[in-house]
């Protein structure tokens, strides 16, 4: 993020609320137990919030951690001036395990080769590990077969290699209605805890994700990972509906364009590549400069809304690379230049993350995710 430029000079930008961002962290925080400490998750560009936007925006809120995706992510945000711990979630190839022991970046180990390889690196400083238990998600981690064997690795590594955590991912704590996976899983990582601290190893336990926190207080351990929970959405329309009448979440995202282009054109002319849509009436329409290489998904072509002046505007036509048309019939006045709100408010009306996703066919995770991170973030208060 650049303070020194001008939305004026921009075709297109992002605003993150820094309030919005700070009253999710202190609901999240009256949700956890005093000693449990609190993991921002930023990975994978912070769901679309720009990591070396939002990481800063979010260490002057008092968290106590950052999860990222990669030891690239973690390595650019050391180099940016993040001091908190950082915890990389996803695999680190082993010629990379003396760059995260330099940078005092935490590696996630959930395989027995990752740990074969820590044991095979005599030249290793001391670097900090947390290692994964697959309880039932069935992606990364140890399976119980694996517990004694990951074990003896881990005493092969010697002093070279610290175990600083030891956690595990729900697969289903998303919808509150339905427990008993979650509970099994949780006494699946209880009895791993158990065996590894019989084995010596006491380490931070950490378990819950946004939907975790919310639902299983039980499961709180030593540390809570937090992602989107923290910007301000609803980790599922479940939990959302449990939920949204004892804490409330504030989006922090806005997502605005302008328009760029305004002509009229007569009743039945084609619009667009391949001219998928044909005008009924007479009409006025807009041109934005976004499309889907700004994660304006291609499959809003027809059926996408934007504000402008406060109205409504649907998309005519298909979405293309880097523009959208839209239909200004029913928006009195508008003009080249005016501001377009993508994601956010407009007036009395507002178009929310949750409704651009359904509308495209994708989860609002997975529409935030493919926001492009060359869109230009400015930090609101």
């Amino acid at each position: 993020m650049s303070r020194a430029v001008d939305r004026r000079s921009l075709r297109t930008w992002i605003d993150l609320d820094r309030t919005a961002l700070a009253s999710n962290v202190l609901a999240f925080r009256c949700l956890l137990p005093p000693d449990c400490r609190l993991m921002a998750v930023c990975k994978s560009n912070a769901y679309g919030h720009g990591l070396y936007d939002l990481v800063p925006a979010l260490q002057e809120t008092g968290v106590d951690w950052f999860g990222v995706d990669s030891i690239v992510e973690a390595a650019a945000l050391r180099e940016r001036g993040i001091r908190n711990p950082i915890l990389v979630l996803g695999y680190t190839l082993p010629s990379r395990f003396a760059e995260a022991a330099a940078h005092r970046i935490s590696l996630t180990v959930s395989n027995l080769e990752n740990l074969r390889a820590l044991a095979a690196t005599q030249s290793l400083r001391r670097l900090k590990i947390h290692l994964k238990f697959d309880t039932g998600m069935h992606r990364q981690g140890f399976l119980p077969s694996q517990w004694e064997a990951a074990l003896r690795l881990v005493r092969k590594c010697g002093r070279r290699v610290k175990v600083e955590g030891i956690y595990t991912h729900f697969a289903a704590a998303k919808d509150p209605g339905c427990r008993e996976y979650t509970e099994l899983q949780i006494k699946e990582f209880e009895r791993a805890v158990a065996r590894f601290r019989e084995a010596g190893l006491s380490a931070i336990r950490h378990a819950n994700a946004t939907a975790g926190v919310l639902n299983y207080p039980q499961a709180a351990y030593d540390l809570a990972r937090v992602g989107v929970g923290l910007m301000g959405y609803w980790p599922s329309y479940e939990t959302k509906r449990a939920w949204e009448q004892r804490i409330v979440l504030k989006p922090a995202l806005v997502w605005r364009t302008i328009i760029s282009e305004i002509k009229a054109l007569g009743k039945g002319m084609g619009i667009g590549y391949d001219l998928t849509e044909t005008l009924k009436r007479r009409s006025t329409i807009g041109v934005c400069p976004i499309g889907y290489w700004h994660g304006f998904p291609r499959s809003l072509s027809r059926v996408g809304e934007v504000l402008v002046r406060g109205r409504r505007a649907k998309v005519l036509g298909a979405v293309s690379m880097d523009m959208i048309v839209i239909d200004l019939s029913q928006v009195a006045g508008a003009r080249v230049g005016d501001v377009v709100t993508v994601i956010g408010r407009d007036g009395r009306d507002e178009i929310t993350v949750y409704e651009v996703a359904g509308r495209a066919g994708v989860s609002h995770y997975e529409f935030l995710t493919r926001l492009n991170p060359l869109i230009q973030k400015f930090i609101t208060s």
